[in-house]
């Protein structure tokens, strides 16, 4: 009889266990596609920040956008960088000169408002969730 109670409780406390494993799982798959959401769009503010705002001639701007209320927890920083290149020409011996935008977005689940993403000092601790995306574009 005891034998069976012990067997039972056993058996209870795996699924039990399983039971929580997947609801980390699954917790943690939510949490990567909000981050995943929260850099294209972020790659897209950065994209407009570099046409139509203040970054137009861009080189190393950055900046840290606070998504937490909105997201649960995220945050992103989105990095602009600008190149020039002659591309063809204009006419005969007059060079086309073209902007390539490089904009980065990393949304990560940072614990400090202070910290930019990525947040190195909770990439290996339980929970962080970590996205990027990059694009370039020419104007």
């Amino acid at each position: 009889m005891i034998v069976v109670l012990v067997g039972l409780a056993m058996m209870a406390a795996a699924i039990m266990r399983l039971g929580q494993q997947a609801q980390t799982s699954s917790a943690q798959e939510l949490m990567g596609a909000r981050a995943s959401a929260a850099a294209r769009s972020a790659v897209e503010w950065g994209l407009y920040q570099a046409f139509k705002g203040p970054w137009t001639s861009c080189s190393g701007a950055s900046q840290t956008l606070e998504l937490a209320a909105d997201t649960g927890g995220l945050r992103v920083t989105v990095s602009c960088d600008s190149r020039l290149f002659n591309e063809g020409e204009t006419s005969p011996g007059v060079p086309r000169t073209v902007r390539v935008f490089t904009i980065d977005a990393v949304a990560c689940s940072s614990a400090s408002a202070a910290t930019a993403c990525p947040d190195a000092s909770r990439a290996t601790s339980g929970g962080y969730v970590e996205r990027r995306r990059q694009v370039q574009a020419v104007n």
